[in-house]
């Protein structure tokens, strides 16, 4: 297989992308919750499937997508806030999902747990190229390097 020069190929590139997808994804369910069905909304639902303190659990779920949606997007603290959607994606799975087997137009799991791996994958990998965190850590060595030149 050829190579081309004009691309970088890396694993960062298609970290980036999954990030940034992922990323979308979470800020539409999330801006769905929180401009289309409201918090009452969301914990009206909530309440129906017997989810203690619904609307404390509504504002944590809305907000976490909505915001954390755009964190991927903008690779901030990427790793960090994959690990609680991670966490509402196997919650949703458990309480909603399960029961509907794993085809997603029967409601079932497939979806759910594909944005479950997703956010597992970048907790561990991290947020790739284009995001802030590889900016802040590339800023962050640039400077320790040049602390440690200027110390010597």
């Amino acid at each position: 297989m050829m190579k081309s020069n004009m691309l970088p190929i890396s694993p960062e590139w298609g970290i980036a992308i999954l990030r940034i997808v992922v990323g979308i994804v979470f800020l539409v369910h999330g801006y769905q919750k929180l401009f289309l069905m409201g918090f009452g909304g969301v914990a009206g639902f909530f309440g129906s499937l017997g989810i203690p303190l619904p609307m404390v659990a509504a504002i944590v779920v809305t907000l976490l997508e909505f915001f954390g949606g755009l964190a991927l997007i903008l690779g901030l603290f990427s790793r960090w806030i994959a690990i609680p959607l991670a966490i509402d994606m196997l919650v949703a799975i458990g309480t909603v999902h399960l029961a509907n087997g794993f085809s997603v137009s029967n409601g079932g799991y497939e979806f759910v747990l594909t944005l479950m791996a997703a956010s597992i994958t970048l907790a561990l990998a991290g947020s790739g190229a284009l995001s802030i965190d590889s900016w802040l850590q590339d800023r962050q060595a640039s400077g320790t390097r040049k602390g440690f030149v200027t110390a010597n």
